[in-house]
């Protein structure tokens, strides 16, 4: 049997800013982002914030109501992803198995480092102590035969302690919790569970999985499967990677977009950064897909084919606007908010190109164009080259490749 270890470090963005200012320790602290950029919630609290209700996600008004003497400090991406860093090494010390999930989860499987360092409990230990000692920072950690029920080992205690999901209490401690409460399972999901009557994980477990599937599709086998500890999913090796099926770019808008002239600004800054990634990773993309939602949060997602694969920007902007003319309306009254650009379908570069004698396109100067681009803004920072479109509103002018909210990774790779 395996064991599974699930890492979550408690509190993460604000224990670090706690530990770069000590004086906030004792005090209500959330990290929270830039209201002036209209990203004003909450990203991360203490444990004081926590225990006066302060919630992750929720506006800033919304918590220093509750909390008026809130205090409020804006992320630093660069400290989070040190000490991430820092954590996974010592992961690395106990076993070769290490995924992560976000910035600040991790699954380890020590089956095979039980020998040599205990039994899966013990391991835990072991790191809990030692990433107090060596980083000043806590975790919860979950030990079980498996990862979800291991995540829900760390989710069931926090902060600083160990919780154990074996097969011989995994009924009584996970069954009887809400069924919100399985990985995956969000509000939509859980309300058409609830209006069947599946209330916990433990009614979840004893429907029948041809009815979940008649009520969720395959998720309903997933989500079965996951209550009843079914999951055998590994945990990657430390330098694994999964294949990338898309790259993309999204962005809050400092204000609404008004016009298409403004939309393509930001498309440009979006594209510029997939563009980019594209070729990093050795990639060429064969659609592109946009993303809009406007002042009433409604989001709309709209994708084409590209005549031929393409990492050039130009290309994904040409279609990105395609798009944008083809679905949306700057009549309607409704003002765009958020902007996304992804490409996907994604081949190698060195993929073979159809040919196309009406196209002009100068491939040999484009490629030329884009690695000396890439080149200077490697030596010199991002804003040594830009489209002289991206100087004509500053307030548009953005870097989503280097400036972006680092999101949790799917379980499903």
């Amino acid at each position: 049997m395996r064991t599974i270890l699930h890492v979550d470090l408690n509190n993460f963005y604000a224990s670090v800013e706690c530990l770069y200012n000590p004086s906030l320790r004792n005090n209500p602290v959330a990290v929270a982002g830039d209201p002036a950029n209209r990203h004003g919630i909450i990203l991360a609290k203490n444990i004081p914030a926590k225990k006066m209700g302060v919630k992750t996600g929720e506006a800033i008004w919304q918590a220093k109501e509750k909390v008026p003497d809130l205090i409020c400090v804006p992320p630093h991406y660069d400290k989070y992803l040190r000490f991430s860093r820092a954590a996974r090494k010592i992961y690395y010390r106990y076993t070769n198995q290490v995924e992560s999930f976000g910035i600040d989860e991790a699954w380890l499987d020590v089956t095979g480092s039980e020998n040599l360092f205990g039994n899966g409990l013990e391991i835990a230990e072991k790191i809990r102590q030692t990433m107090k000692d060596e980083l000043g920072l806590t975790v919860s950690i979950g030990v079980s035969w498996n990862k979800i029920f291991a995540k829900f080992g760390s989710d069931y205690k926090k902060p600083d302690a160990v919780t154990s999901i074996t097969k011989e209490n995994y009924k009584d401690i996970v069954w009887p919790l809400p069924v919100s409460e399985l990985l995956y399972v969000g509000k939509a999901t859980a309300y058409k569970l609830n209006r069947r009557a599946i209330y916990t994980i433990g009614d979840l477990a004893a429907r029948d999985p041809a009815l979940l599937k008649l009520t969720l599709g395959k998720w309903g086998l997933i989500l079965s499967d996951f209550a009843r500890g079914l999951d055998s999913s590994p945990v990657r090796m430390i330098d694994e990677r999964s294949a990338i099926k898309s790259i993309g770019n999204g962005v809050t808008t400092p204000r609404d977009i008004t016009n298409a002239d403004d939309a393509k600004l930001v498309f440009i800054c979006l594209a510029e950064s997939v563009a980019a990634r594209l070729r990093e990773n050795g990639l060429k993309c064969t659609g592109v897909e946009i993303t809009l939602r406007d002042n009433t949060l409604y989001t709309v997602n709209r994708q084409m084919q590209l005549p031929c694969p393409t990492c050039y920007s130009e290309d994904i902007i040409n279609a990105a606007m395609q798009l944008l003319y083809r679905n949306y309306d700057f009549y309607s009254g409704k003002h765009l908010r958020s902007l996304g650009v992804r490409g996907i379908n994604l081949v190698t570069a060195d993929a073979g190109i159809q040919l196309d004698l009406f196209r002009e396109d100068n491939l040999e100067k484009k490629e030329k164009l884009a690695k000396t681009v890439d080149q200077l803004r490697y030596r010199f920072g991002h804003n040594a080259v830009l489209r002289a479109a991206a100087l004509l509103d500053d307030s548009l002018r953005i870097n989503p490749k280097d400036d972006h909210v680092i999101h949790p990774y799917s379980f499903f790779r």
